[in-house]
């Protein structure tokens, strides 16, 4: 019996990723410490988690990330406004 896997992208970048491992550029700043990255080659999403390590973005984790996002803008408006 064969097993579905999710393709991020065509076959070759997948071959090209699982032949040297995954090239990851930044594509979203959470706060100073939690990033988004997406691979260049196979367009695979992951984030840092609680222990700073690499961990798949799933959409339970893009909401926590998202919610954190504002929830870190705020605070950071907020001490901006309070100084000035």
């Amino acid at each position: 019996m064969k097993t579905s896997t999710i393709q991020h992208g065509n076959k070759f970048s997948s071959f090209f990723c699982n032949l040297f491992g995954h090239h990851y550029v930044v594509s979203k700043k959470v706060t100073q410490h939690i990033k988004e990255y997406k691979c260049v080659h196979c367009q695979k999403q992951v984030t840092t988690d609680v222990s700073g390590k690499l961990s798949a973005l799933t959409p339970q984790m893009q909401e926590i990330n998202n919610t954190l996002e504002d929830m870190y803008q705020k605070r950071r408006s907020r001490v901006v406004q309070s100084v000035a």
